[in-house]
């Protein structure tokens, strides 16, 4: 395969990751375990990383049993493009004021599926297809440790199963982070890392349009 060739098939490839994504596709990008005090204010922030709006109907979260309708996290509703939803350990009511959230901020709280310091986060869509999963443990994995300090998902490593490459938060960071009242540091409820919508459709059409030309 000749360099161009080799071009070519990249470009195309992602054109198709691209359009993939415009599409929409639900990615872990934030998670934390059990606060530094002790007390239920873990969370898990999924973001919708494609330029159409999914319905989380029949959707659900469990840690590592892996178990498919363990917390049923459909009450989120519709998560339009580029929207991000929380879910927690604490009530709605309590991490929202925890955190500051406004009442945009979609979020389901009283999971009881908790997590550990090594542990994972699995997403199951309605016909219980794991959708994503992220396994950590700062301790054999490598990557930040998440106790009361949130570990944030880069863009080129949403749905990839790295935590290893994950990025612990500090106040004012790239991703916004900030202090709860409670003294945990994260930034729950948005994720900065993912283009516009219609910067990936753009994307998708010219890598396709790039790798036809360089074909023909």
């Amino acid at each position: 395969m000749s360099s161009k060739q080799a071009i070519g098939v990249v470009g195309l490839t992602m054109g198709f990751a691209f359009a993939g994504s415009a599409l929409g596709s639900i990615r872990i990008t934030e998670w934390m375990y059990n606060g530094a005090g002790g007390t239920a204010r873990e969370f898990v922030e999924i973001t919708n990383t494609g330029g159409a709006a999914i319905d989380l109907t029949g959707w659900s979260f469990d840690d590592n049993s892996r178990t498919p309708g363990s917390f049923a996290i459909g009450g989120l509703g519709i998560l339009g493009a580029g929207q991000s939803a929380i879910i927690c350990e604490p009530t709605e009511a309590a991490f929202r004021s925890a955190w500051g959230l406004s009442a945009a901020i979609k979020i389901i709280g009283g999971n009881t599926n908790n997590l550990g310091r090594a542990d994972e986060v699995n997403i199951y869509d309605a016909s219980n297809t794991l959708v994503d999963r992220l396994t950590y443990d700062d301790q054999t994995i490598g990557g930040p440790r998440t106790q009361g300090v949130s570990g944030n998902i880069r863009l080129a490593n949403l749905g990839a199963n790295a935590a290893n490459l994950a990025v612990v938060s500090s106040v004012g960071d790239a991703y916004g982070s900030f202090a709860s009242s409670l003294g945990d540091i994260g930034n729950p409820g948005t994720y900065s890392d993912i283009p516009a919508p219609g910067v990936l459709m753009l994307a998708a059409a010219g890598g396709a349009v790039a790798a036809r030309r360089r074909r023909d």
